[in-house]
């Protein structure tokens, strides 16, 4: 069954969600836009888009129409190419709303895992964790086309686990989009040790169709990005405790968080990233690492926001506006002319020339001035140079641990994972600095 075919009848399970979501507007389009083609001419797609809330699948059809409307005004230009053949159509915006009416046209909303019913190919997108995962793979085996192929955007289950539980046959893999997927161009594909080659086929040709990135991963629980991630944040954490000791608990998570986004150049601290992932996300992932690797993979200081129901840093219109101090169970408003321009001032300058990250992600000379950055910072006495010097060698650690172990085939590809998935400006496995930094 060719794909074309197979996008006939499509299922994204978890559609109203945050991944799931995207990947549904993805689906649709693509599905329309073989609706336009002549080969397809008198064959109806549909794509089921089933959600337990009733509610998010309306907020689901909100979505699909602003998002396709935005893409169809994006692509006017390749769209009339499609519409050649439709004298009736002549301005671009009876294209785009002809466009857009068939995007919204292939999702079926629907609270009922039945609506999966003859699907040839599903999408599952929901909560990470495995017996519910199970559960769900389970009833959908019983329901769906006996040749159906399952694409699971898990971000660190197994994916030879869920197919030994679930006896699919070798028709499942990982598909493992970044949020959000329709801007990320990194999907992480993960072939568990039965995952057919037909299936494995379709996801690589779905993946080209869609114009994504598509980076191999082996099947060890966390993949390539979580591996790093989950790993990377564990070793923030340890300095945090490290650094509370002398300057307090709201003071080191701020420090940190700091010198992993300007000392290190990242897009946002690691503290923002784990808040913008989420506490809870973070702990499922880690968890199911811990479970599956011969490492310790859980931490405590997670598992102690997660009871206190607590995010790292409180927000307003995206930007911080205070630190969690769990000694107070209240977030301690930053104050540049006190606590906050203290803990500044122990980390030192910045390493100069400084040029953050979002000046640097487009700029021409990017590679020039991360060499330049990287030399300063070596040249720094400072305590954030010091810290920084450390985190990125570790980061440098953890990403060769990753290729070692076979988790990434190469460095490159857990560089293309971290610069695609994260937006980093750089891979970890690099030689910015020398290779023996201690503390």
């Amino acid at each position: 069954m060719d794909l074309d075919n197979r996008l006939t009848h499509v299922a994204v399970i978890g559609a109203a969600g945050k991944m799931g979501s995207g990947i549904t507007l993805l689906m649709a389009q693509e599905m329309a836009r073989l609706t336009l083609l002549p080969e397809n001419k008198g064959k109806l797609f549909r794509l089921e888009a089933i959600d337990l809330d009733p509610e998010a699948l309306r907020g689901l059809q909100d979505y699909i129409h602003s998002q396709a409307v935005k893409a169809a005004e994006k692509n006017a230009i390749s769209l009339r190419t499609l519409y050649a053949d439709r004298k009736d159509l002549v301005e671009n915006g009876e294209i785009i709303e002809d466009f857009v009416r068939r995007v919204e046209s292939m999702v079926w909303p629907s609270t009922d895992l039945l609506a999966a019913k003859g699907a040839r190919i599903v999408f599952e997108a929901i909560v990470e964790k495995v017996p519910v995962k199970v559960q769900v793979f389970k009833q959908l085996r019983e329901i769906c086309d006996p040749e159906a192929f399952f694409f699971t955007n898990t971000s660190s289950v197994p994916i030879g686990l869920l197919d030994k539980e679930v006896a699919l046959g070798g028709r499942i893999m990982g598909v493992h989009f970044y949020n959000p997927p329709p801007v990320q161009k990194l999907v992480e594909t993960i072939r568990g040790a039965t995952t057919r080659d037909d299936v494995a086929q379709t996801a690589a040709e779905l993946g080209k169709r869609l114009r994504k990135s598509l980076i191999p991963s082996a099947d060890v629980a966390g993949f390539i990005g979580n591996g790093h991630f989950i790993r990377d944040g564990h070793h923030a954490i340890a300095e945090v405790e490290k650094l509370a000791e002398k300057h307090g608990w709201p003071s080191a998570v701020w420090m940190m968080n700091r010198v992993s986004q300007d000392w290190l150049l990242r897009p946002m601290g690691i503290f923002q990233l784990i808040d913008y992932v989420g506490v809870d996300v973070f702990q499922f992932i880690e968890g199911v690492m811990d479970h599956y690797l011969d490492e310790k993979l859980t931490n405590a200081t997670i598992n102690k926001m997660m009871e206190l129901k607590a995010g790292f840093f409180e927000y307003e219109r995206g930007k911080i506006t205070g630190v969690y101090d769990p000694a107070k169970r209240a977030y301690l408003p930053l104050d540049p002319k006190g606590w906050t321009g203290a803990a500044d001032k122990a980390l030192g300058e910045l390493p100069q020339p400084f040029r953050p990250w979002k000046a640097l992600l487009q700029a021409p000379d990017k590679d020039a001035a991360l060499a330049l950055h990287f030399k300063a910072l070596a040249d720094s006495k400072t305590l954030g140079a010091e810290l920084a010097r450390v985190y990125h060698q570790r980061s440098r650690e953890i990403g060769k641990g990753l290729v070692s172990r076979g988790v990434a085939a190469k460095p490159e590809d857990v560089n293309g994972v971290l610069t695609s998935g994260f937006y980093h400006l750089y891979g970890p496995i690099n030689d910015y600095l020398e290779a023996g930094v201690s503390r």
